[in-house]
């Protein structure tokens, strides 16, 4: 075994998720990119599968051509361990906009300040500053 590697599939909003998620976390940047060519599955020019580390962390997201039944639960989430104040409410302003709060900012008593939601395309984000 060589490594394992978070994989999150979308249904066509992997590149802006993925823009998204790099310019908000510290220490993050897109990889690699494989696109969509003429007579593929999905539409060309478009991400079909994509390779970026956030926050350190390597991540596949992956732009599927079929329609499923099923979309992200926060039983899996990203959990971010901020420096500062100050970079944990960016952070939560940038990924959380057009997203829901499941538990909002604030000292829930196990860190310093917490929150905890699902950004604009499901996925399910734990910002914490220890």
């Amino acid at each position: 075994m060589k490594k394992v590697t978070p994989f999150i599939m979308f249904e066509g909003s992997a590149e802006e998720a993925m823009t998204l998620y790099c310019e908000a976390v510290p220490d993050s940047a897109v990889l690699d990119v494989t696109r969509y060519g003429s007579g593929e599955e999905g539409p060309e020019g478009t991400v079909k599968l994509a390779l970026a580390s956030i926050g350190g962390l390597e991540v596949r997201l992956y732009n599927s051509p079929v329609h499923h039944a099923f979309t992200f639960t926060p039983s899996f989430s990203f959990f971010v361990d901020c420096s500062t104040e100050a970079e944990l409410a960016r952070i939560v302003d940038v990924l959380s906009k057009d997203g829901s709060f499941l538990m909002p900012t604030g000292d829930y008593g196990f860190s310093q300040r917490f929150a905890w939601f699902n950004d604009r395309f499901g996925v399910s984000w734990q910002i914490n500053l220890p």
